[in-house]
């Protein structure tokens, strides 16, 4: 059975939970203990992810790290979701890396530094990352709006890696993506209807968080 180390406000790590959902297999949550600092312990670095990250998914005496790399091991292991032939196949890669660069990274800090960081954001530094991260939001949106799905017209782990944050409460980063961007909004109404989906407060190990008030 898989094993994977994640813990439930890690989008990153419900991006393979969420496929391991899909794909219909048993796998087993371990919680990593992020808040506490477990990741940045040095019994962590060496036992379990030298680079102090989640997820770490185990098959086997197989470990992976880094979601993008879960993804393709998980979609060419069970030959699914991985797009139709080799021009499907580097779209998917495409837009994994857009995703990790720039879709993803911004906006993960910014719902990480409004609601669940100690210290109240530097308003100048969330209106950089704001700008930084609608930029591929309205990139995203506009694909979709002549796609049912990212890269041709079944998901494939492009979806999976882009909407692994987007499925999180709106009052976790006081933006409302599905209003801002109806054309995402109804691709993640897609992702929802597909078989095995579940949330990331439903799948993942831990404990949800309440937002943090700001003053």
């Amino acid at each position: 059975m898989y094993k994977l180390h994640a813990f439930c406000q890690s989008g990153n790590s419900y991006k393979a939970a969420l496929m391991l959902d899909l794909l219909g297999q048993p796998w087993e949550p371990v919680l990593v203990d992020f808040f506490q600092g477990q990741t940045r312990t040095s019994q962590y670095r060496e036992d379990v992810n030298e680079m102090g990250e989640a997820p770490v998914l185990e098959d086997g005496d197989l470990r992976l790290t880094q979601s993008g790399v879960i993804l393709t091991h998980l979609s060419r292991k069970h030959g699914r979701f991985g797009g139709e032939g080799e021009a499907q196949q580097r779209e998917v890669l495409r837009w994994l890396l857009y995703d990790n660069h720039k879709f993803t990274s911004y906006f993960a800090t910014y719902r990480f530094l409004y609601s669940l960081a100690d210290a109240a954001p530097d308003p100048a530094v969330m209106n950089f990352l704001r700008a930084r991260f609608e930029v591929p939001f309205g990139i995203v949106d506009k694909h979709l709006q002549k796609s049912d799905f990212m890269v041709g017209d079944s998901p494939t782990i492009a979806d999976f890696s882009l909407c692994g944050y987007l499925f999180y409460p709106p009052e976790e980063s006081g933006y409302d993506v599905r209003a801002n961007h109806p054309a995402m909004a109804t691709w993640l109404h897609r992702i929802q209807a597909l078989p095995g989906w579940r949330g990331p407060y439903e799948n993942m190990p831990g404990e949800r968080i309440a937002p943090k008030p700001r003053t």
